[in-house]
């Protein structure tokens, strides 16, 4: 691609790049660039919000760019304060080390490892003495860090903000200078963070790095955030056949986000809704399982949900040893949901949406009393509603 193509194709799916500008004038320096993200190794494992970043820095090192994936084994000991009402917990080192080796795992799967630079940010804060570190604290103002939204808000709700907290930017913008980063990328909330980072690399002498911040990526509920913390998220180490079906329960008004953001594509308006979806969560199984559990997930959503042949279907199972001798519908329901998925669902939700709306059948009958007595056999299938369903042995 020529420079005003990368531009085109780099600056797709973005929240903010500072500045188009100045990002053509490096392309066109003819050599590749330093493109950084930092990652806090704060829990082993990474679901698809994670992976936007990492997507986009993919797409750099298919242009032939040189992808730093910086580690931040330092400052994940202290806990990026961006976005958080609290400050968060302190991690050791070990754990983070320990997380680290699986996140790195998993987001091997998008980059090509072979042609990724890792660096630690421990190899250059565990080395400054308490000089070095008030020299470095001298670069910013107290103001400066109160025009960050987070602290302003926990500091008028008169919430404590711990004098540690106000060193992560610092440290993150440090890691810039270190890494002499041409681009950095990152989420919506490490604009201010990212910001610091180009105001250091000034001050040393060096060229700014270019700000190329993402839109968090919208969960299952198609409305909050993708987080675990939310129950709406899609697991990189999630099984194929979960990874397919969480992937299927994605809205329509969605689909064209996920396809820009997860795969780096553009979503075909003259394509019909369910094949654009099935394609969707084939391409993006494929990635993270091999093309052999992708075709495999789709064939089994197609049995399972497309033919109605449930019989046929590789399904969680549930001994009806461990079923109350006495069962209803709603029961049945409320047990099947909560011991085959982890979904806790009020009653009054199961009676209106699933049950009496026809969605709960065994064998095949729709099964519309939420009071009425069941006693399923061994080889019974229940199907709970559109991608839930279970087999009973």
């Amino acid at each position: 691609m020529s420079p005003e193509q990368q531009l085109t194709h780099l600056t797709n799916g973005t929240a903010k790049v500072l500045s188009e500008k100045e990002l053509l004038d490096k392309l066109q320096l003819g050599r590749p660039l330093r493109v950084k993200l930092g990652v806090d190794p704060t829990a082993p494992d990474i679901h698809f919000g994670h992976t936007v970043a990492l997507e986009k820095l993919r797409q750099f090192q298919l242009l032939g760019h040189q992808a730093v994936l910086l580690i931040g084994d330092f400052t994940a000991t202290i806990g990026d304060p961006s976005g958080r009402s609290v400050t968060r917990p302190p991690l050791t080192r070990d754990q983070v080390l320990e997380n680290a080796a699986t996140y790195t795992e998993q987001a091997f799967k998008i980059l090509d490892r072979e042609k990724t630079e890792i660096v630690y940010n421990g190899d250059w804060f565990r080395k400054m003495n308490y000089e070095e570190i008030l020299r470095l604290n001298s670069r910013v103002t107290l103001q400066q860090m109160l025009q960050r939204e987070d602290f302003r808000n926990r500091i008028e709700a008169g919430q404590e903000v711990r004098l540690h907290e106000l060193q992560y930017p610092v440290m993150q913008g440090w890691d810039s200078v270190e890494i002499r980063a041409d681009v950095e990328l990152g989420g919506t909330d490490q604009l201010f963070n990212i910001l610091v980072g180009r105001d250091m690399q000034k001050d040393e002498g060096q060229p700014q790095q270019v700000v190329m911040v993402m839109p968090l990526l919208e969960g299952l509920d198609g409305v909050r955030k993708m987080s675990k913390s939310y129950a709406n998220y899609i697991g990189v180490s999630d099984a194929p056949q979960e990874m397919y079906g969480k992937l299927m329960s994605v809205s329509d008004d969605l689909m064209a986000r996920y396809y820009t953001l997860l795969l780096g594509e553009t979503l075909d308006p003259s394509a019909h809704p369910m094949e654009s979806k099935k394609s969707l969560a084939e391409k993006l199984t494929s990635r993270y399982h091999g093309d052999e559990e992708g075709k495999a997930a789709r064939a089994d959503w197609d049995t399972r949900f497309s033919k109605r042949d449930l019989l046929a279907a590789d399904l969680p199972e549930i001994e009806i040893a461990s079923l109350d001798q006495e069962q209803t519908v709603l029961s049945l329901t409320s047990h099947a949901f909560s011991s085959a998925f982890n979904l806790k669902k009020s009653n009054g939700e199961l009676r209106k949406q699933f049950i009496v709306s026809g969605s709960v059948q065994l064998n095949g009958e729709k099964q519309t009393d939420p009071t009425a007595p069941i006693a399923p056999q061994p080889g019974d299938t229940l199907k709970l509603s559109k991608k839930h369903a279970v087999r009973f042995v």
